[in-house]
């Protein structure tokens, strides 16, 4: 068997989850490959996709409700959004590449590789589809994809999928999948061990104010504080001037699960699979300031099954910080449902489903 898995470069969490993904087939001795949808379509078709995307997405006064709404215009009104009919576009190309490297089975933690699979199913091309969701929501125009099965990342997630027109019989309440590898590799940092440790990860891109809450959190707790900036060189410039004997800044790493592992408490933003990788290791977290949309939608899982702290304001976060270094109980009872609901095994089971069920005939 062998598996590919297409995802896209617009987000660091999906391109994360399908690496985990390759791993965990590579692990088993499955030929499985990852593969940027943008490296196969070209530079041209790519922008345009994703321009249409931010388009139907974003602008002034649309928040995720809205993002919903429109899709549920199109289904009602029998159309295809803008979005589908340009990865449609992809559909020869995306054919020439699975059948050129003989694929039996595409995976895709993006939802644009998806369409283009999809209209390709709708031809009568018979691909076996897999989606991969990478956030504790819907997010909007998977229900024009027809995956033959759909991870999803938790069985209380189902009735959101359904509501949207996706089939239940489809659904796979597995989990994000995080490789095997991740979680059981062993930290070989030397991090000081006279004060607590605080992570703070800003996401593949970095964002928000980071400077002004790292300062507010030296300046009110003697702690250290390792920054993880991402791609983003002008927040790493910027806090690196602070020149501060507690903080720690990095750009972009390799070795995230160390990190993680070493700190006594995560600051993250709510993307879902970082969020996802500190409950598997079994970290203290909370959530900072989540940015309107999907973030609020995994803030609000994470909040509602006690599995992180979310912090609205810069203050929140000082509090809670405090908090949650004070209070072991606190730190034991987030833990303890962190192992009851987020499963650690996705990525295993993912493979061994796909292995029992989806062998070519």
């Amino acid at each position: 068997m062998k598996i590919l898995v297409l995802s896209c470069s617009t987000g660091g969490g999906h391109n994360s989850c399908g690496q985990y993904i390759k791993s965990e087939f590579n692990r088993n001795h499955i030929t499985c490959d990852f593969v940027d949808y943008f490296s196969i379509l070209g530079t041209k078709l790519s922008k345009k996709i994703e321009r249409i995307y931010l388009k139907s997405t974003q602008g002034k006064g649309k928040i995720f409700e809205g993002i919903y709404k429109l899709g549920e215009t199109y289904s009602k009104v029998g159309l295809t959004s803008p979005v589908y009919e340009l990865n449609k576009l992809a559909k020869h190309k995306i054919l020439k590449f699975i059948q050129d490297y003989h694929y039996d089975v595409v995976i895709c933690p993006h939802l644009f590789p998806a369409m283009a699979i999809t209209a390709l199913k709708k031809d009568g091309f018979d691909i076996k589809l897999i989606n991969v969701a990478t956030d504790y929501t819907n997010i909007p125009f998977w229900n024009e994809t027809t995956p033959d099965y759909f991870v999803i990342p938790h069985e209380s997630l189902k009735s959101e999928f359904t509501s949207k027109g996706i089939d239940e019989k489809v659904l796979l309440p597995i989990g994000i999948p995080i490789s095997t590898d991740f979680r059981e590799h062993e930290s070989h940092l030397s991090l000081k061990k006279d004060k607590p440790t605080i992570l703070i990860t800003s996401g593949s891109m970095g964002f928000g104010n980071l400077k002004k809450l790292v300062q507010k959190i030296l300046d009110a707790i003697d702690v250290y504080v390792i920054v993880i900036c991402g791609h983003n060189q002008k927040l790493f410039k910027n806090l690196s001037n602070l020149k501060h004997p507690n903080l720690i800044v990095k750009g972009f790493i390799h070795n995230m699960n160390d990190y993680m592992k070493e700190c006594d408490v995560i600051l993250t933003k709510p993307g879902g699979l970082t969020s996802t990788e500190v409950a598997i290791l079994n970290r203290p977290m909370i959530h900072i300031m989540p940015i309107p949309g999907v973030e609020n939608y995994n803030a609000k899982f994470f909040q509602q099954n006690q599995l992180s702290l979310v912090c609205n304001t810069m203050s929140e976060v000082i509090e809670n910080t405090k908090k949650i270094l004070a209070d072991r109980n606190l730190q034991a009872e987030m833990m303890k449902h962190q192992n009851q609901v987020i499963h650690k095994d996705a990525a295993k089971n993912l493979v061994q489903f796909v292995m029992k069920n989806m062998q070519s005939s």
